[in-house]
């Protein structure tokens, strides 16, 4: 942690490019405003929007031209709160999303955002598995809830299910009712059954969409950048049936494809919400909901923690750990 009051420490970038770009830094400490709290961070999650937004894509047109600041997934501790702040208090351990898709910063050790985009973190979780949890978790629960309205009884296809959005989505969709099938590895495949998973599907092994049929929903998480997968989903679909593409949005002529096999597409893209990570926690404190963490690194150790995310075969996610 910085010695000096008014600055901390902060993984920045110059420039757009590869995870070398990604420097340990001193930053002027951000104050909280009317509505807002200060956190101090003490872990942050690593997603696969950070190191595309780092090289140019992702967010980066959200963001602007570098110098900026990566990271959304934060847990830490309420340091200072602005006028006007009721539902939190200074010393409360919260986690959350906040700012997205514009800059929270959050490979850095103080944060500030409106109060209410901030939950209390799950009470059985510390820092470190709390920050694996609002992207990926927020991500897979509006997608599955608001997007495509999963009802008990309902037929829904998880792809990259072993992801860090994927393995809440097994899990969420299951705690929804539904009966969940998921594409993912043979390696992974028990693991995921003991999340929820009723069939699983080894991509590398079958083309899932000879594997699979009559689904209600698919959470697509890959996405046409890859082998066509939104595409080649849409025939997994039962007439009615709708497609969540959550990595890159709709890819061109994926709307005309699934109207013309009476189906839906739908883009998405996830938001702030404090009330449902407030549930969320809940369901990680009953234990319904288990959170992945495959390693925990370092703040300086951030270009790693991208190399290590991009190469694509992490089961849950990666973490840095900001402040003891």
């Amino acid at each position: 942690m910085s010695d000096n009051a008014k600055t901390m420490r902060a993984i920045t970038q110059d420039t757009l490019g590869g995870p070398e770009v990604l420097r340990l830094t001193e930053l002027a400490r951000p104050e909280p405003l009317p509505t807002e709290v200060q956190v101090r961070v003490h872990a942050a999650g690593v997603n696969p929007v950070d190191w595309k937004t780092r090289e140019g894509g992702g967010m980066s047109g959200v963001l602007g031209e570098p110098p900026f600041v990566l990271g959304w997934d934060v847990s830490g501790v309420v340091t200072a709160v602005g006028f006007g702040v009721h539902t939190l208090q200074v010393g409360d351990e919260v986690y959350g999303m906040p700012w997205f898709p514009r800059q929270a910063g959050g490979y850095a050790e103080y944060v500030t955002a409106p109060s209410r985009q901030f939950a209390r973190k799950p009470a059985s979780a510390d820092h470190e598995l709390a920050a694996a949890v609002p992207l990926a978790a927020l991500t897979a629960w509006q997608a599955l809830t608001d997007a495509a309205r999963v009802e008990p009884g309902q037929r829904v296809l998880v792809h990259a299910a072993a992801g860090g959005v994927g393995h809440f989505a097994v899990q969420f969709a299951k705690h929804l009712g539904a009966h969940v099938i998921g594409t993912a590895s043979a390696a992974k495949h028990d693991w995921l059954r003991s999340l929820g998973a009723d069939e699983l599907v080894d991509y590398t092994a079958v083309r899932f969409e000879d594997a699979v049929r009559d689904v209600d929903v698919v959470i697509d998480l890959v996405g046409d950048g890859h082998d066509a997968t939104s595409t080649r989903s849409l025939g997994t679909l039962r007439p009615g049936g709708v497609l969540v593409a959550v990595p890159s949005g709709i890819s061109p002529g994926l709307y005309d494809a699934a109207l013309a096999r009476g189906v839906r597409a739908t883009a998405f893209l996830v938001e702030p919400d404090g009330v449902s990570l407030t549930r969320i926690a809940g369901l990680i404190d009953e234990g319904v909901t288990k959170v992945e963490v495959e390693d925990v690194l370092p703040l300086a150790d951030a270009a790693e923690a991208h190399r290590r995310g991009e190469r694509g075969r992490t089961r849950g996610k990666l973490v840095l750990r900001v402040t003891s």
